[in-house]
């Protein structure tokens, strides 16, 4: 932005509507997002206005701009201490600060998105993963109804199941947990994610924001036919770094018995959705509660193959924990049939085993990975945790480069035809 305008368009996120998924700051090129305990913030001294974090927002709390002076723009410190968005200066106040003419081609609107090459082409470093995730949906999903509650109108759910789906002790366990809504409308499908609002308030005082869980279960429910959906939740008691914690929401979640009720907001996301096309084959690689869209998945295809409407394509899933008994769904999954679902595990701490993770098992699959990559109807989804992302995509073009293709072609339209789908956190 020039340094001589008088006024600038600030992009701002508003902190009633963020859900706090992370996925704006994993796709900014600029590093101008960042965030603390409560709030996603914009650094205006950064933010070069690519509109890149714009459409993969699953709640739209990312598209908000405020007209300000240039002297007077919000830092990221007041945007830390926000719980709503400032309202948007008025002519008047603008006139005060002395800024008595815009430039409207300059100010009134944003710039139109710019292409941001993945470091892959440019030859740049570090690789960029997140930037061949795709930002639109399969041609074929099924249409995605997204936020029909929101934070101040939040609906209510009561939990109807909940089980740790691990043989892990307390620290490490993973609970399936089931939550009907009644007679509330809550379409959802494969993919999508809803919050839970935590009751009680923080350190300062305010209201708990709502933490984001993907949904474990297909479109007709946890039980089919019925209005419910189930989650994925891990017990969180340390950090990233092995530091003792207590997660407020997570906790919250695995302690709920049958008959709680819980506030729910949601549905989101619009672009993590399977194919419906009967014939695509489904490629899917998680790590712990990354499983959640992917349990969704198979199931629904499970359902599918069940009623006779299966018409062949393959599932494939490369699934890492530490150990099979931090392993979620370890059990179920070893039932499901062969011809039905490929499965690939990797556990990085097995005793008396040498590490290995997804993207190993990956390369180990090289040929079948490069046949399905080279098939208009393969569609890659990829969750879990942030750390695991960067490592998946150099080995799914590891495996491209050994088949003698270019990744920087095939990458590039696994992203434009909405086929390969990250959403780490």
């Amino acid at each position: 932005m020039a340094a001589d305008l008088k006024a600038i368009k600030q992009h701002l996120i508003d902190p009633e509507i963020c859900i706090r998924c992370n996925t704006c700051e994993s796709v900014c090129p600029t590093g101008a997002i960042t965030h603390d305990d409560r709030n996603y913030v914009v650094n205006v001294d950064i933010c070069n206005h690519c509109m890149v974090c714009i459409s993969p927002c699953p709640t739209g709390s990312i598209d908000n701009w405020r007209t300000m002076p240039l002297i007077k723009a919000y830092s990221t410190e007041e945007q830390f201490g926000w719980d709503e968005l400032p309202p948007e200066l008025t002519p008047e106040q603008l006139a005060a600060e002395g800024v008595t003419a815009i430039d409207e081609a300059a100010v009134a609107s944003p710039p139109s998105p710019v292409a941001v090459l993945p470091a892959a082409v440019t030859g740049e470093e570090p690789f960029d993963s997140a930037a061949f995730g795709a930002t639109v949906p399969p041609w074929s999903a099924a249409h995605a109804y997204t936020n029909l509650y929101g934070p101040k109108q939040a609906t209510t759910a009561t939990v109807v199941g909940n089980f740790n789906c691990t043989e892990a002790g307390f620290a490490n366990e993973t609970h399936h947990v089931v939550l009907d809504l009644g007679g509330m409308p809550f379409p959802v499908l494969e993919g999508q994610s809803i919050g839970i609002v935590p009751p009680g308030v923080d350190a300062g005082g305010r209201a708990h924001i709502a933490r984001q869980y993907s949904i474990a279960s297909p479109r007709n429910g946890e039980r089919p036919g019925y209005n419910n959906i189930s989650l994925t939740v891990k017990r969180v008691t340390e950090d990233h770094q092995g530091r003792s914690v207590r997660g407020v929401a997570s906790n919250y979640i695995c302690d709920l018995k049958v008959g709680d009720s819980v506030q729910v907001i949601g549905p989101f996301g619009n672009s993590f959705l399977m194919p419906n096309h009967p014939k695509s084959h489904i490629v899917m690689i998680c790590t712990g509660t990354g499983s959640a869209p992917m349990r969704a998945m198979t199931e629904w295809r499970r359902r599918l193959r069940k009623s006779g409407k299966f018409e062949g394509g393959k599932l494939m899933l490369f699934f890492g924990a530490r150990t099979q008994q931090e392993l979620p769904y370890f059990g179920p999954l070893q039932s499901l049939p062969k011809d039905f679902i490929d499965i690939n595990f990797a556990f990085s701490r097995a005793a008396g085993q040498p590490k290995r993770y997804v993207q190993d098992r990956m390369r180990e699959r090289s040929l079948d990975l490069a046949a399905l990559l080279q098939d208009p109807n393969t569609y890659l989804y990829v969750c879990g945790l942030k750390s695991m992302e960067e490592g998946v995509v150099l080995a799914l073009r590891d495996v491209v480069h050994a088949a003698g293709l270019s990744w920087d072609t095939l990458g590039a339209t696994l992203k434009r035809e909405g086929r390969l789908h990250l959403e780490t956190y």
